[in-house]
């Protein structure tokens, strides 16, 4: 069973640990391993605390043997973001212009997990400060995508993502105020899901004005991502969530629902949003699947507020300008951080107010847009993941207009359901054809969908996301 642990399913794995087939510390130190042999290539982790990871799970075995009360994902290995505090790790936040922190107590969302029962095996790459749809910073090696090292994994939970699919983790837990759990997800062949506000009670571990961002599964499959969400969601007793009936992981599939289908993004006011080939294929390959499934699919056009890109961006960027930061300090940021930083610095309280009174209306028009659905239906990106320095250049020579344009170009349907405040899912549908131009290690590459669902709708997601999900090109073929 060790020689594929790693092929195993986060679903059994945990069993295999709660029958005592498996121990925490084989598992730990068998996805050690796989770190230490994989993620020189990729650049997923920044820190690894394997010795640590190795104390944690002996400790949950002894208690195993002595019939002590175990959680949810007891001996599980987890990874978690460098913006979110663990005990006794650096918190870097993915920043040359900050020294790294060594936290003194767990986050609210890493209390949770550990409570749960996970090992906490180190932290994973981020963007400067979560900014930014790739992973890539001036202090590590950027994320890369396993299945083609030379693009990127998105982000900001791109480390993360990278990680699951590279098998160096069961699944890991993102964190999405714009599209940070959904874009790695889609772009590394995953399911990651944006649960409702409110759903996850301890947020995140990041803080933002808009109350945008939330913690949400990154998974290989829904019934994954649907154990983790459980955990996520526990109590205010802090009783992690079981797969008894009424939690996510006993979820079925739902009856004939009407779903609405639309390409139309709000970022269209601003930008010329092309969408790939690859995106519209994804797209019909979903459709064609709901259809057979006898769900009725209708063409959808929200009618999206042009004030929506500038009332975005503004409130998304406003905390930059929040750190106390000296001259030397701010020539080490990125050209995006720098200029947005620069602009937060110079807003006037009452033009981030505007900004926030925009985002609400737009909360209001769009659950109204969207109830007479069932659920949304949109491409996850507008194109394949895109190279390594796409966004920024080589040498960090981008300008901070055209790396943001480029962003919501790429991404142009996730950020609305942050401010939306609506569960969202993403589930790869398509695989490309590997590309001949690109040489002999040309792979194919992972395209998706996103399916919004009603407020607290995220079991009717999960198990859509069941119905479409492709893991891999022969599953798309055969699926």
């Amino acid at each position: 069973m060790m020689d594929s642990l790693s092929a195993l399913s986060a679903l059994a794995l945990r069993d295999g640990l709660a029958a005592g087939q498996l121990s925490a510390r084989e598992v730990t130190a068998h996805f050690l391993g796989v770190i230490e042999a994989r993620d020189p290539g990729l650049g997923a982790f920044v820190t690894v605390t394997a010795e640590q990871a190795m104390r944690d799970a002996a400790d949950l075995d002894d208690r195993f043997a002595r019939g002590g009360p175990v959680g949810a994902l007891h001996g599980l290995p987890l990874g978690i973001k460098d913006l979110t505090d663990v005990a006794g790790v650096p918190t870097g936040h993915g920043s040359a212009a900050v020294t790294p922190t060594v936290a003194t107590a767990d986050a609210p969302l890493v209390a949770t997990l550990r409570r749960a029962g996970v090992v906490l095996v180190g932290k994973t790459q981020v963007p400067e400060f979560g900014l930014s749809c790739h992973s890539g910073n001036r202090v590590h090696s950027p994320a890369r995508l396993p299945q083609d090292p030379r693009l990127s994994p998105g982000g900001s939970s791109g480390g993360s993502a990278a990680a699951v699919a590279a098998g160096m983790l069961p699944f890991a837990v993102g964190t999405d105020g714009g599209g940070s759990v959904r874009i790695p997800a889609a772009a590394c062949g995953l399911v990651g899901l944006k649960p409702n506000r409110g759903r996850v009670a301890t947020a995140s571990g990041q803080a933002d004005l808009g109350r945008l961002v939330v913690a949400g599964p990154i998974a290989r499959d829904a019934a994954d991502a649907a154990l983790l969400l459980d955990s996520l969601a526990a109590d205010t007793n802090h009783r992690a969530l079981s797969a008894a009936p009424g939690s996510f992981s006993s979820v079925r599939s739902p009856g004939p629902l009407r779903i609405g289908v639309t390409t139309a993004s709000p970022f269209a006011s601003a930008y010329e949003l092309p969408i790939a080939p690859a995106a519209h294929a994804a797209l019909d390959a979903a459709i064609t699947a709901l259809d057979a499934a006898g769900h009725r699919l209708e063409d959808l056009d929200p009618h999206w507020d042009p004030r929506y890109p500038d009332a975005f961006a503004t409130t998304w960027t406003t905390p930059m300008g929040l750190p106390d930061l000296d001259d030397g300090a701010e020539a080490r940021l990125t050209p995006l951080a720098r200029e947005f930083r620069a602009r937060a610095r110079h807003r006037p309280a009452t033009e981030l107010a505007r900004a926030l009174d925009v985002l609400r209306q737009i909360e209001w028009d769009t659950v109204a847009a969207f109830a007479p659905y069932d659920v949304v239906l949109t491409p996850a990106l507008a194109d394949t993941p895109r190279p390594i320095g796409w966004y920024t250049g080589a040498d960090w020579d981008v300008d901070a207009d055209t790396d943001y344009r480029r962003q919501c170009q790429y991404t142009p349907w996730t950020s609305v359901l942050n401010v939306v405040g609506l569960p969202a899912i993403t589930a790869t549908t398509h695989w490309t054809a590997p590309d001949p131009a690109a040489g002999p290690d040309a792979a194919s590459l992972p395209m998706g969908v996103q399916l919004i669902g009603r407020p607290s709708g995220e079991s009717t997601l999960l198990a859509l996301a069941d119905l479409l999900h492709r893991a891999g090109p022969e599953d798309a073929a055969h699926g």
